[in-house]
């Protein structure tokens, strides 16, 4: 194991996540926290369900794995209804098509949220198809739900929708179709897919590939949506884990470059530039993802500072924060948040699971701090 799955810190976080999951493999999004208890997220889910599969945890993040299928089974006719109704040019109202979060029990929330966004749906396919490779695991008992969820994407991957961070609904993500395109290419390499779905796969993803490349760019790096000129934190992700760009090619390098410029302050990721939510403070696993894409690309030493930036964030409980508040954009917007829905979420599950996930991709020969050090992080 490496040293840093190996520290106090990061067992700690693989107990968190565990001992949280629900009997039904529900991961929740915080336990505490006024706006996010109670739910989970096929996209937080699925990369909480990586990092621990990458930290060893096989039989958890399967049971996640379950969990969502068993959503989508119990709406297999729904998805084929907005399926036939978009292929018939007809697609669905926003509000008709699959939520990006449902109770432990596997229902539709009740309170209202920013539903449609399509990221979680490709990101629970990358995740399953990437802990398949790395385990040596049979997916047979999941492949109904990915069959569901594949006709679901490659009929409706090119709609705007919602955001990572449930905004914009206006515009097409790059971060989400770099989702999409993952989960995609995953099951279509996994053998999990009849030969014609696998084509409907391998040509989709092929399709965003091109159209990320003529509209999602901007001056050779990444843009937040297409037609913008800004960056989004979430892009990093792109490069690494998901793997969809090459982190060591110019787009790469230069998406990069201009994450660290904008939006990066010593180890800290920032959402993007213009984020008033708790007043735009930084964020860990913004700080995990960069760091995982600075190692794809061949920056073992920059990896490192960001993950310690991260581990440092941790309270004396060693729990890990939604975000920090030593560098924020907005300061002004903070208070109202505190207000509407109480302190930061603390413990973020997410934030635990991409710790332990760029962990997993550092290797023994650099030591983690004694004691992370937490100056200029007040919370």
């Amino acid at each position: 194991m490496h040293r840093y799955n190996d520290s106090r810190l990061a067992e700690h976080s693989l107990a968190l996540i565990t001992g949280l999951q629900t009997p039904g493999g529900a991961y929740p999004a915080s336990p505490t926290f006024s706006a996010y208890a109670g739910y989970c997220w096929f996209r937080d889910g699925a990369f909480i369900a990586d990092g621990v599969s990458a930290a060893g945890a096989a039989e958890s993040a399967e049971r996640f794995f379950d969990w969502c299928a068993g959503v989508l089974r119990s709406r297999a006719d729904h998805i084929r209804w907005i399926v036939a109704e978009t292929r018939a040019g007809r697609p669905p109202e926003g509000a008709k098509m699959l939520p990006a979060r449902y109770t432990f029990a596997g229902a539709d929330g009740l309170d209202e949220w920013w539903d449609f966004q399509l990221d979680g749906y490709g990101t629970w396919l990358w995740a399953l198809a990437e802990h398949l490779r790395r385990h040596g695991a049979d997916g047979e008992r999941w492949r109904d739900a990915v069959e569901l969820t594949v006709d679901y994407l490659t009929a409706s991957w090119s709609r705007p929708c919602y955001d990572w961070w449930e905004e914009h609904s206006d515009h097409v993500h790059v971060s989400t179709l770099a989702c999409i395109a993952a989960g995609l290419d995953g099951v279509a390499g996994a053998g999990l897919l009849d030969g014609g779905r696998e084509h409907d796969a391998r040509e989709a993803s092929a399709a965003i590939h091109a159209l990320v490349r003529e509209r999602g760019t901007r001056d050779g790096f990444l843009v937040k949506w297409f037609g913008s000129t800004a960056v989004d934190g979430s892009l990093a992700a792109a490069l690494a884990p998901l793997g969809c760009f090459d982190p060591g090619s110019a787009l790469g390098e230069k998406t990069l470059d201009a994450l660290e410029r904008q939006l990066t302050v010593s180890g800290g990721t920032h959402r993007y530039l213009g984020d008033t939510f708790y007043g735009g403070g930084q964020w860990p696993l913004l700080s995990c993802f960069l760091g995982l894409a600075h190692l794809a690309a061949g920056n073992r030493d920059r990896a490192v500072e960001l993950y310690e930036w991260a581990a440092a964030t941790a309270t004396d409980d060693l729990d890990l924060p939604e975000q920090v508040a030593g560098h924020l954009i907005a300061p002004g917007m903070r208070q109202g948040w505190l207000e509407r829905w109480g302190p930061v979420a603390t413990p973020l599950l997410w934030s635990h699971a991409m710790l332990l996930r760029l962990g997993a991709e550092l290797d023994t020969t650099a030591p983690l701090p004694a004691t992370p050090t937490r100056e200029g992080l007040p919370r």
